[in-house]
């Protein structure tokens, strides 16, 4: 099925970050003024918003789309108000070690599920490509890449688990150390979402 310009435009900036209209256009099939109209409408919304960012050298400012919050809020988060709620009770009720007690628990399981498909005689890109799979497949739009240097690359453009891993960070350590597990490879996060960044991102090197 043809998912609508607002769709599409929702996917783009939230996988490639803020973009020019005529960028987003070119991506649609569609004029830059066509595409400032679509964003507009979207704009009074709520959805998306306009930055003006100086330009490179001597050029003229761009005018930059972003996500708003709302946009954001277009994209599922895993029941997230009733998740942070029991969190945050759990917490209170039975102590920081009960939560600390579901983290671990989800973590042993999660690892014996991606073990189960990810082939660890595999070389390491092979293993990062089934581990992007898995989790685009789960709802965090991954995607990866190899650089130059020889090291991985391995992005998640969305966190469906965001509310309860603000509750606990104890969730993204887990998830780095799923990784690594995973993978049996040096992996470090070098972008954050909960500390601001548009993604997670994660450098994968072999062991």
């Amino acid at each position: 099925m043809r998912q609508s310009p607002v769709n599409r435009i929702l996917i783009l900036l939230k996988t490639e970050g803020a973009q020019l209209a005529s960028a987003i256009g070119s991506a649609l099939g569609i004029s830059s003024e066509a595409a400032r109209q679509q964003l507009t409408k979207m704009a009074d919304e709520g959805l998306v918003e306009p930055v003006t960012e100086a330009a490179s050298g001597r050029g003229r400012p761009r005018q930059l789309w972003h996500l708003t919050s709302a946009g954001n809020g277009r994209f599922p988060d895993g029941h997230a108000d009733l998740t942070a709620t029991l969190l945050t009770t759990m917490a209170n009720q039975l102590g920081p070690g009960a939560v600390d007690a579901v983290i671990s628990a989800r973590e042993v399981e999660t690892l014996k599920r991606y073990r189960g498909e990810v082939e660890v005689a595999a070389d390491l890109p092979s293993r990062v490509a089934t581990l992007t799979a898995i989790r685009t497949r789960e709802g965090y739009m991954a995607d990866h890449w190899q650089e130059e240097d020889g090291s991985l690359v391995l992005v998640e453009n969305h966190c469906p688990i965001c509310a309860a891993a603000t509750v606990c960070a104890g969730f993204c350590r887990s998830e780095l150390e799923t990784f690594r597990a995973t993978l049996g490879a040096n992996v470090e996060r070098e972008e954050h979402i909960l500390l601001g960044a548009r993604r997670c991102a994660y450098r994968i090197r072999a062991v």
